[in-house]
């Protein structure tokens, strides 16, 4: 069966924004509602995160969150970002300049995410190279597993590794404002 015979729901060439707004409600509601990003017009479905992720991002959520100066907010999945007509991301956790009133429409100050083993590649791969084609100026993996920080920012077009953070130490971001992370810590 395929995804559109599965939803009720079809459409033909590369999907819109607009398009996965409108998309109906899943059908099934025996198990998790699946969530689903669009890059460059391609719908990708992505599995239910596990508890120990969940966590770990409204950890990362709260130390951000408490730490945002006036006119930053902290924001967490599930909701996303529209960074363009083809393109929408679920980050776990996304910095924002404003409060967006329904939806993010822009490029988020930072986007943070928490590796799963369904996600792991298209975190490392996919979303990176989108992140950086669109201009997102910090970009963070955290790996639940190892409790690892990796934080890349925006230099020249293209991401520089700024810090690679093992459970045990602590490193203070200075973008998109100061705040002092240590992996192992999130997980207390």
């Amino acid at each position: 069966m395929t995804l559109e015979a599965e939803l009720g729901w079809a459409h033909r060439g590369l999907l819109t924004v607009a398009d996965l707004l409108d998309m109906p409600d899943d059908p099934d509601e025996s198990g998790p509602t699946p969530r689903y990003e669009l890059i460059d017009g391609m719908l990708i479905a992505m599995a239910p995160a596990d508890l120990r992720h969940v966590y770990i991002a409204s950890r990362l959520w709260q130390l951000l969150n408490d730490a945002a100066p006036p006119g930053f907010w902290a924001l967490q999945g599930p909701g996303g970002a529209i960074i363009d007509d083809i393109t929408w991301m679920e980050p776990d956790v996304f910095v924002a300049p404003r409060v967006p009133d329904r939806y993010f429409e822009g490029v988020p100050l930072l986007t943070v995410e928490v590796l799963s083993p369904s996600n792991r590649l298209y975190d490392l791969t996919t979303k990176f190279s989108r992140y950086e084609r669109a201009g997102v100026p910090s970009y963070w993996i955290v790996d639940p597993r190892e409790l690892r920080l990796v934080a890349w920012e925006l230099r020249d077009g293209r991401y520089a590794e700024i810090a690679d953070v093992a459970a045990d130490q602590a490193w203070t971001a200075r973008t998109p404002f100061e705040v002092t992370i240590r992996p192992g810590a999130l997980l207390d």
